[in-house]
């Protein structure tokens, strides 16, 4: 159940971004979540894609740093109190989110948001035990 997230390090200068996502576009790798958070210096792009095996092949050739990730994506109902029912879970069990962002995803009356937590076993058998639909990897990938 868990969804492989790809980590990207990149340094803060003008056309980085747009190089990991030209290669991306060429691969024919489809972008389904990202996230991405700077520095001065340097920046980290996490990204769900359709293909994490191509994509990690694809960027390392053209010389970034890549990581995979373990990550879990959740069902969010689309209202008010959605995320924090499902935050108030996580705490409670004592599980902390290191980081979290929302996907391109939704399921209808549902968003679909990507969480990193300290043990994603233990935190999707709480969020499963409590009726919360954690998204297979699969549907993640689909184009």
């Amino acid at each position: 159940m868990n969804i492989k997230q790809i980590s990207v390090f990149l340094e803060n200068k003008r056309g980085r971004l747009a190089d990991v996502i030209k290669c991306l576009g060429s691969e024919g790798i489809n972008i389904r979540a990202l996230s991405l958070a700077d520095t001065k210096d340097f920046g980290v792009l996490r990204i769900i894609v359709s293909d994490p095996e191509k994509t990690g092949a694809a960027l390392k050739k053209k010389g970034f740093v890549v990581q995979e990730t373990d990550v879990i994506g959740v069902e969010v109902e689309d209202r008010p109190g959605g995320l924090s029912r499902i935050l108030e879970l996580l705490d409670d069990q004592g599980l902390n989110v290191e980081y979290m962002y929302a996907t391109v995803e939704n399921t209808g009356d549902k968003a679909v948001v990507i969480f990193r937590v300290e043990d994603y076993r233990k935190a999707i058998e709480v969020l499963k035990k409590n009726g919360i639909n954690v998204i297979k990897s699969s549907a993640m990938r689909k184009i």
